[in-house]
């Protein structure tokens, strides 16, 4: 894939991907999706930018060229996650008024998700260990590997799984229970806490 951040600047990225829908998230970040049902946000390295300040005609940087003559210029895979279905379109933009922005995508079956960023490293905290008790307490009924699922053709990296999470309230009252304690929490500022995230961004 190769977008063109400034008339002449061409990026590559490493691993190559049939991709269906695309949107920048930032001036230096792109958040795409492939037919095989992935999304992956990828980041300019912030010494571009400096790099085509330097040559704005872009003459230097097509003679520097990389691996097998691509351009010198890769992005970074910041995050990947596979959604299981092909998505077909990514849009960035806020579902109520004054709140977060977030990235929602369509998929070919019919289905609408989010994808949003954590603010704070205490949410970060606490989700990564929920999903964590999640994968342990409520495996999927088919028997599957959550985390070989969710990595099925690229690692999963620096994405948490929200529909997971959301599981929570449907667990039985004991492990609900267990697994609040090991968070330092109640069931209850649990579930709010989910309760929260989900009205900060979508409804």
């Amino acid at each position: 894939m190769a977008m063109s951040a400034v008339g002449h600047c061409l990026v590559f990225m490493l691993l190559f991907r049939w991709v269906t829908a695309c949107c920048l998230a930032d001036y230096s970040t792109i958040v795409g999706a492939d037919k095989f049902g992935n999304v992956s946000v990828m980041r300019l390295n912030e010494d571009v930018n400096d790099d085509v300040d330097e040559d704005p005609t872009g003459t230097k940087s097509l003679w520097d060229r990389g691996l097998l003559s691509g351009a010198s210029q890769k992005v970074d895979s910041v995050c990947n996650y596979h959604v299981g279905e092909t998505i077909m379109s990514l849009q960035k933009t806020t579902l109520v008024p004054g709140g977060s922005e977030c990235v929602v995508y369509t998929t070919m079956s019919g289905g609408v998700g989010i994808l949003v960023p954590f603010t704070s490293r205490e949410d970060i905290d606490f989700f990564q260990h929920l999903e964590m008790h999640m994968r342990q307490e409520h495996p999927p009924l088919c028997g599957r590997d959550h985390l070989h699922y969710r990595s099925y053709y690229f690692p999963c990296k620096n994405v948490i799984d929200g529909d997971l999470c959301e599981q929570f309230n449907s667990i039985e009252p004991g492990k609900r229970r267990s697994i609040a304690e090991d968070l330092d929490r109640t069931p209850s500022e649990v579930a709010k806490k989910l309760e929260d995230m989900r009205t900060r961004f979508a409804f």
